[in-house]
């Protein structure tokens, strides 16, 4: 299974977020929604509020989001507690899977007929909000002062504040213990261990495991693991002035320990790899026993235990030192809370969104869907009503505040072609077709351009 499908997860990307099969569709377009929503946005989107138009009367406002069946029960639930609030407001959904949400909302940007409230994703938060498509929340009443800053923070860019974090996730490694009992390895500590560790320990589960399972899947698919070897070696995917924050030779030495980690079956091979990206969440190595360990962002968890039928371990990163803040991990925004900037009813849309931030009513409809809730006394209010697998993210959550790196720079714009990037030259590399230096060559230079 490749490493952080998606955060919103899922992601980052994510399967709390969306259909399994849809999580492997949103990989293979990022490059191309990317590109058509800059074109689009340019065309169309040159900034300022709508003109207020509210006589008194009932005022309806459109609210678009991506994700499952699930995720749509759920928001429609918070959405009924805000109407029955506010009766003069009326919220009319629209929704869809991540595959077509951003060619939608890009053309409906293009034709001056944004939704109102429009979930956002981190990928493409400052492609449309330096084109000015998105609303300053700052300016509005919006009280932020029980969210976590890092989340926070991940909203705010040049235009202002043009997201409001839906949940909080940070990366992770999922272990599966009956795997590990099975061949009776031991679970690692994961406040010590190192990548040598991981190496060693992985490579021993696949000798005492059946045929066809290994120790850990292979990262390489999403910028979200490279992003995490960076930050432990002193470098960064991007700089706060949007540019790439790490050389060639960073990448090649990524893939150069992937490909020992291949050499050595700690995880598995080039075309079990592809094989294995392709496989909905369901049918995952970790769901099914063929891994014992990977690499998922925390909100994931709950899905895939489900999956598994059995109980997983969320673990931290192995770190170079085998000390925990050195792992570097940080609290990544699952998804923004955003409003467009045409929007005729400011004053309403950020009373909604200031709602699904700060409400125990929407807090106790949304739960955990998006994430852990950015709102600590939110958080606090609705843990009774947390499923175990729920609870366990919270946990894990609170358990690395203090360890947690600085937050990483915000992705720049063009920042959508990059997971594409990554997983097609990660393919290059493991297939023997590049060499790791040839592929963070050629790699580096594309990214480049990407966000150039």
């Amino acid at each position: 299974m490749p490493l952080f499908p998606r955060s919103d997860a899922a992601g980052t990307n994510s399967p709390a977020a969306v259909s399994p099969s849809g999580a492997r569709r949103r990989n293979r377009k990022a490059g191309v929604i990317a590109a058509a929503a800059a074109v689009v946005i340019a065309l169309s989107a040159c900034g300022g509020g709508g003109t207020p138009q509210s006589d008194g009367g009932p005022v309806e406002l459109r609210f678009s989001w991506w994700g499952s069946d699930k995720r749509a029960q759920v928001t429609r639930a918070a959405i009924a507690a805000f109407e029955a609030e506010n009766p003069n407001i009326k919220i009319k959904p629209e929704y869809g899977d991540w595959s077509g949400y951003w060619d939608k909302l890009a053309t409906q940007v293009a034709a001056n007929d944004a939704p109102d409230i429009i979930q956002m994703d981190e990928k493409y938060i400052t492609e449309y909000s330096t084109r000015g498509a998105l609303l300053d929340l700052s300016k509005y009443k919006i009280d932020t002062s029980k969210l976590d800053e890092a989340a926070l923070n991940a909203g705010k860019g040049e235009k202002g504040l043009t997201g409001i974090a839906a949940g909080i996730n940070a990366a992770t490694i999922l272990a599966n213990p009956a795997v590990f009992k099975a061949a009776g390895v031991e679970l690692p500590d994961d406040k010590t261990w190192t990548w040598d560790d991981f190496e060693r320990i992985s490579a021993e589960l696949t000798a005492k495991s059946p045929k066809g399972t290994y120790g850990a899947a292979a990262y390489g698919t999403d910028e979200a693991s490279l992003g995490v070897w960076l930050r432990q070696n002193g470098k960064t995917l991007y700089t706060t002035d949007g540019k790439l924050g790490f050389e060639p030779g960073d990448i090649a030495e990524w893939w150069a320990f992937l490909k020992q980690l291949s050499e050595n079956k700690a995880v598995p091979s080039a075309s079990e790899v592809v094989e294995a990206e392709a496989a909905p969440l369901d049918q995952s190595g970790l769901a099914t026993g063929k891994n014992g360990l990977a690499f998922w962002w925390s909100n994931q968890l709950p899905a895939l235990e489900k999956a598994a039928g059995s109980d997983l371990q969320i673990l931290r990163f192995p770190s170079t030192t085998g000390k925990a803040a050195d792992a570097q991990l940080w609290y990544k925004a699952s998804q923004f809370w955003s409003a467009s900037s045409r929007t005729k009813h400011p004053e309403e849309t950020a009373k909604f969104i200031n709602f699904l931030a700060n409400n125990n009513k929407a807090g106790e409809a949304l739960l955990a869907d998006r994430g852990v809730y950015p709102n600590s006394d939110v958080r606090a209010a609705i843990e009774s009503k947390l499923t175990p697998a729920d609870i366990k993210v919270v946990n894990f959550i609170d358990q690395i505040k203090d360890e947690l790196g600085e937050a990483p720079a915000p992705p720049p714009k063009g920042a959508g072609a990059i997971q594409e990037i990554v997983k097609r030259y990660t393919s290059e590399v493991l297939f023997n077709r590049l060499s790791t230096d040839e592929a963070g060559k050629k790699a580096h230079d594309e990214m480049k351009s990407a966000i150039s």
